[in-house]
């Protein structure tokens, strides 16, 4: 299975402290500064949807956005053009450009030091039901794979891993180390 439009999530440690307008001025200022290497073009507020994709900064390459889908409040970045390489690549450059927005987030003056993130919980999601529905036959297909990019992401520390199940969803896989692992440990570790 040839992976393509990786999702990856890492959440918030403090959800409840959280406000999530002050992200639009601070996405606003990525689309200028176009500091990331991607092309950054808009943003979108749905704050009034109920455990939805929150603030969103739409890219060509890509989306970034602080997202509460299912009431975990997280920031997911979206990869939606296709990338060459491997499926280690593409898990890989998905979790890099999580991991390096939720530094840049947590640095931020703008936010007041509100937004942290745990470094513990990773969500791995394939946003192509057609090509990764949410079955079983997927996570076989998936494991090899997935287990890899975990043994990398963790330095083979210990983790879990758990499914979701509903097939109406995404295929989604949650990835969660024994102990909280500081953001710029986990780059290092991806490099």
């Amino acid at each position: 299975m040839q992976l393509q439009h990786v999702n990856v999530k890492l959440l918030v440690q403090n959800p409840k402290d959280v406000d999530l307008e002050p992200l639009i001025p601070v996405f606003y200022s990525w689309i200028q500064d176009q500091a990331n290497g991607e092309l950054l073009l808009d943003v979108a507020d749905y704050r009034h949807v109920e455990a939805g994709p929150g603030v969103i900064l739409i890219g060509h390459e890509g989306n970034y956005s602080v997202d509460n889908t299912d009431n975990r409040l997280g920031v997911r970045y979206n990869r939606k053009a296709v990338l060459d390489g491997s499926n280690q690549d593409r898990l890989e450059q998905a979790a890099r450009a999580a991991l390096a927005a939720c530094q840049r987030l947590e640095a931020d003056p703008r936010l007041g030091g509100k937004l942290r993130f745990n470094g513990q919980e990773v969500e791995v999601f394939i946003n192509d039901r057609l090509l990764a529905p949410n079955s079983d036959v997927t996570r076989e297909a998936m494991a090899s794979d997935l287990q890899a990019f975990s043994q990398k992401l963790f330095r083979g520390g210990e983790y879990s891993m758990s499914y979701g199940s509903d097939p109406r969803k995404l295929f989604a896989v949650s990835l969660k180390a024994a102990y909280p692992i500081p953001l710029t440990e986990l780059l290092e570790k991806l490099s």
